[in-house]
């Protein structure tokens, strides 16, 4: 993933902090955790077989329809961490937000990444929405879920290698997030070149399209 990165971190070999090119990976289908669909449709404090039989019925449909439909993909991008006079990180996207600041506090790096599990999902939601709007939520449950647990892998997978360099992470921050504007979408989008890679469009709203999409960044800092 990051390693060539890390390892021109330890050695100080890095000149260009945003120089290192954007690059994508898809992994395979992942387990469905059911407790936390259940816990994106509003179904809260269950365990397996205490939900009624008609919820159970929604639920193993909804899986059965998504089976096959998602691809998930996750592109990425390290960069190098500088600082202005005021101490706010510069990054390759236009920003002064005091909470990705606060994020950020002691990283020397961060990774930049947008994940998807593509369009499959909208085309079932908006399929189900009148016809039968028990489904069409537990599907939008199901797509945050699915595209939840895609950024928790990735993220596992970028604090490993970080560890494996003497580093550890922080929690991702996404646009939208505290004080940092949903309007940076556009440039972040644009550093992964997601349009054109990923599939990931923006509406004039900067709302992303597949609606399962997510972009964060991810701030590596040396262990204490």
């Amino acid at each position: 993933m990051i390693e060539n990165f890390l390892t021109q971190l330890n050695a100080g070999e890095i000149s260009e902090p945003f120089g290192v090119v954007a690059e994508y990976t898809e992994y395979p289908p992942m387990p469905v955790n059911k407790k936390e669909v259940l816990r994106y449709a509003g179904i809260y404090g269950v365990k397996d077989g205490e939900i009624s039989e008609q919820t159970e019925e929604v639920f193993e449909k909804a899986v059965e329809l998504l089976s096959g439909k998602c691809k998930f993909l996750v592109g990425f991008k390290p960069v190098l961490i500088r600082r202005d006079e005021e101490g706010f990180p510069i990054l390759p996207i236009n920003q002064h937000s005091e909470n990705l600041k606060k994020n950020l506090t002691d990283c020397e790096a961060a990774v930049f990444f947008s994940a998807t599990i593509g369009s499959g999902i909208d085309g079932l939601i908006r399929r189900y929405e009148k016809a039968n709007a028990p489904l069409a939520l537990m599907l939008q449950a199901l797509g945050a879920e699915r595209v939840e647990s895609l950024c928790n892998l990735f993220n596992e997978e970028i604090k490993a290698e970080a560890e494996a360099f003497g580093r550890t992470t922080h929690p991702r921050f996404s646009p939208g997030f505290g004080d940092l504007p949903i309007t940076v979408q556009k440039e972040f989008l644009g550093i992964l070149d997601a349009s054109r890679r990923m599939g990931i469009t923006l509406s004039e709203s900067f709302l992303m399209a597949p609606s399962k999409s997510v972009t964060a960044i991810i701030g590596i800092t040396k262990k204490l």
